[in-house]
């Protein structure tokens, strides 16, 4: 829309730089803007712009877009990577960020946001591939829910088109106001060839020099040929009849008058093109895929429109009317139509209400049609990424018809998958409020949309609120779909879930076996729903310690799991990654290092190094490289995965604070336990803000803590951590649980170094007969144990009974986990053992 010939700007046959993504088509009829385009450039070259990005500002119409755009084709030698970015949806901009990475060559597994996003921002902040870059934030409308993708202090260059003024706080604005009235006669006699200057004058005048509007009338004239006087007297009519109406505030009462024309001259010639006009004003104001308006029958729109939808030939006329009229953005090479907002805005407000329902109600049924109804699998994502601007500008939400709440519900569950938590979030608790206000408490959306709610809430730490919202939900399911319906079975599981992240494991328990049974007496043993309770049951088993119990399931379910699921599906993964757990808990250390090898290699292979149940994978491969012995190994794991938890997740994030606790321990080994006891305070300072102070799983991680502040030499304060931390666990899991015998270990311990020796004899005696009994005598918490009594008896003087015990533990130690593992080396020098606690978030 707006500068001189393109021939003679010497760019016209220039290719694009390596990475070149989302950039509009150029456009040729650009007129003036000459100064603006001179100064962005001297400041996009100045090099200030990763800490303080240029904006491009001004009202809607202005062409802040066609100057990016223009800027964009002018100087796209000059960078590496050019990226145009659609921001008025935090979420299409992850979308972009995504296609970016592979761009990039980043791994980011399937191109989850949550992995992809924080590699790019890194990537382009040091520079690697690339230094040179240009990301173009378009329509940012919203400056603190954008900042946070900007490449902090990176060397390459952002700019921001927007008409909001807040920027000028967080950027350099740059303003771009309505053409000079040179400029508009230039582009009006660009299209208009015999258009006098007076009457150019006139046009722009009438216009008030906005450039939008001076491209719509100058088209007009170009394609319809007709005088300008007559236009003019058209234009006055039009202008009339909106001086009647409500037309929007944010742009000339002129402009409107101008589009009117246009749509005036379709309304009477080409009804289907002003209906499907009038249906996509219902959409974004971003590209449309073709293919969401073809092959449609019988859609509730007008029988002119329903016709073109239906008929290829007839879709094709329409949409070349209105490209005729450049009501709308044609793009062949995407294949997309795309409206500006304040063309929908004109086209929304000449509508009557039954006529703004009926097309709405289109557009809703158009998008519910192209849902591909795969919203977890990562091949859909882009599908589901193209419709979800649209989705929400349509206020989707707010249907009735089945087809598209199930639409809203996929995406909702699109943007979990995806990796947009917050996205996700949003819009279940738009989709829930908007239909339990429409429809009660138990509608059966109504309830769906709570299930997806609570996972939203869950993932982000919110606790109590998806606890108490899950509360109702299997309420209102019971009495909705029965308590035997297979969405009432998987609330009740998630419920239980809720109840471990609470520390109330026992009724977790009770829960999770109702569910399980449930599935076993409805389904049978191998129907997939049963699968999961299975696993879910298996996993209370191990948090209550009934490690032997959890294992027998665990193997019995990731047997079934493999025989219906496959050996590599993700569910059977994550089974066979608890069968792990088990093999650790249950003191078979080596074997649970083997089998953790083996998990983390197939996730790995099947979902790629970044996915975050890979992630998780090496954390809990690193956890039993450290038991194993594998120190190095175990402190390189552990950091990678800390690495990737906090850049994906940020820091209060469950499986970061857990990697927080597994690498302080590691951290601890390598021999640095200043570094240890801050990463391990951190660690339990986590759990303590996402679960409370006295969940098993923070109590477990203050342990942790002790064990580092005991090897610091520490240890009044390590006792002092013990005793309350032995004291919670008793009360909380029972004096039993291999928690607590762990705890119980440590403290003797403490109490040995202290030299309180009759306390530590007298506490590891009892401990010792409960870890033989309850553990078995070659588990590892039983060893430490028993070995830490004999270091007190040997002081005591008690020299037969500490040999004795000594020698036994010893060639235990020796053959349960080799002649060269730390634990059996540090027992032949006579060193107190420790027991550390892995919190088990699986």
């Amino acid at each position: 829309m707006q500068s001189t010939q393109a021939g003679s700007r010497g760019d016209a046959l220039q290719k694009p730089p390596p990475v070149w993504g989302n950039v509009p088509p150029r456009n040729r009829a650009f007129t003036g803007r000459v100064q603006l385009l001179e100064d962005l450039h001297r400041r996009l070259q100045e090099g200030t712009t990763a800490v303080l990005p240029e904006a491009l500002q001004g009202m809607g119409g202005v062409g802040k877009s066609q100057l990016a755009v223009e800027y964009v084709y002018r100087h796209l030698h000059e960078y590496q990577v050019v990226w145009w970015i659609p921001a008025e949806q935090t979420q299409q901009i992850r979308q972009a960020l995504v296609n970016l990475a592979s761009r990039l060559g980043l791994s980011v597994g399937s191109g989850e946001a949550n992995t992809a996003v924080p590699a790019v921002i890194e990537a382009l902040r040091v520079g690697e591939p690339f230094k040179n870059w240009l990301l173009i934030f378009d329509n940012a409308e919203d400056p603190e829910s954008v900042r946070e993708f900007f490449p902090t202090n990176g060397p390459g260059r952002i700019l921001v088109t927007s008409r909001n003024a807040q920027w000028s706080s967080s950027a350099r604005p740059l303003e771009v106001d309505v053409f000079t009235r040179e400029e508009s006669r230039s582009l009006l006699q660009t299209r208009a060839l015999n258009l006098d200057d007076a009457t150019a004058d006139r046009l722009a005048e009438t216009l008030g020099d906005l450039p939008l509007g001076i491209e719509q009338a100058a088209v007009w004239l170009a394609e319809t040929g007709m005088p300008a006087d007559e236009y003019l007297r058209m234009f006055e009519e039009q202008a009339n009849e909106l001086m009647l109406s409500d037309p929007p505030v944010d742009y000339p009462l002129s402009v409107a008058a101008a589009w009117n024309v246009s749509l005036d001259r379709l309304r009477k010639n080409h009804p289907a093109a002003l209906q499907l006009l009038q249906v996509c004003a219902f959409f974004a104001p971003e590209p449309i895929s073709r293919r969401l308006l073809t092959g449609v029958r019988d859609a509730p729109v007008p029988p002119e429109l329903n016709a073109a939808l239906s008929d290829p030939i007839r879709l094709g006329r329409a949409i070349r009317e209105i490209n005729r009229y450049a009501l709308a953005r044609i793009n062949h090479n995407t294949n997309t139509i795309q409206l500006h907002r304040l063309v929908q805005r004109v086209l929304i407000t000449q509508m009557s209400e039954p006529l703004k329902s009926q097309m709405r109600g289109g557009a809703h049924r158009l998008l519910a049609k192209y849902d591909p109804d795969e919203p977890t699998a990562s091949h859909q994502w882009k599908q589901y990424g193209d419709l979800l601007p649209h989705v929400l500008n349509s206020r989707a939400v707010e249907s009735k018809d089945p087809w598209v709440r199930q639409l809203v519900l996929n995406e909702i569950q699109y943007l979990f998958s995806w990796g947009d938590h917050q996205g996700s979030l949003d819009l279940a608790r738009e989709a829930y409020t908007t239909w339990r206000e429409a429809d009660g408490d138990t509608a059966e959306h109504v309830l769906n949309a709570a299930k997806l709610y609570t996972n939203a809430l869950r993932i982000l730490g919110r606790y109590s609120e998806a606890y108490e919202l899950d509360q109702r939900t299997l309420a209102g399911m019971t009495e909705v779909l029965g308590p035997e319906h297979e969405s009432t079975i998987d609330i009740t599981s998630m419920l239980a879930w809720d109840l471990r992240l609470r520390g109330d494991f026992q009724a977790a328990l009770e829960l999770d076996k109702q569910a399980y049974e449930t599935c076993v007496r409805l389904f049978g043993p191998n129907d997939p729903a049963t699968l999961v309770t299975a696993h879910r049951h298996a996993l209370n088993l191990r948090c209550i310690g009934h490690f032997r119990a959890a294992l027998e399931l665990d193997r019995m379910t990731h047997s079934r799991k493999a025989e219906e699921l496959g050996e590599n599906a993700a569910s059977t993964l994550g089974t066979m990654a608890s069968v792990t757990f088990d093999l650790q808990e249950g003191g078979e250390y080596l074997a649970a290092r083997d089998q953790a090898r083996d998990v983390e290699e197939r996730f790995r292979n099947t979902l790629g190094d970044t996915h975050p149940n890979t992630m998780s994978a090496a954390r809990i491969l690193s956890v039993t490289e450290r038991h194993a012995g594998e120190h190095e190994l175990a402190l390189d794991l552990s950091g990678r995965a800390l690495t990737m938890f906090r850049a994906r997740y940020g820091d209060l994030y469950p499986q970061t604070v857990n990697a927080l606790v597994s690498h302080a321990l590691d951290v601890a080994n390598s021999g640095d336990l200043d570094q240890a006891l801050a990463l391990a305070q951190e660690g339990y300072e986590g759990f303590e803000a996402l679960l409370g102070a006295r969940h098993p799983h923070t109590v477990a991680a203050r342990i942790n803590h002790a064990i580092c502040l005991r090897l610091a030499g520490r240890t009044e304060e390590a006792r002092a951590s013990n005793v309350p931390a032995r004291e919670q666990l008793t009360e909380l899991l029972g004096e039993g649980h291999p928690n607590t015998l762990a705890c119980t270990s440590n403290l003797v311990a403490d109490l040995f170094e202290l030299g309180e020796m009759q306390a530590s004899v007298e506490l590891a005696t009892t401990s010792l007969g409960q870890c033989r009994t309850l553990l078995g005598e070659d588990h590892p918490i039983t060893l430490a144990t028993a070995l830490n009594l004999s270091l007190g008896l040997r002081q005591l003087q008690r020299d037969d009974e500490a040999e004795a015990l000594y020698a036994d533990t010893a060639e235990r130690y020796r053959r349960t986990l080799g002649e060269d593992h730390p634990a059996t080396t540090a027992a032949a020098d006579g060193k107190p053992a420790n027991c550390d606690i892995d919190p088990l978030l699986m």
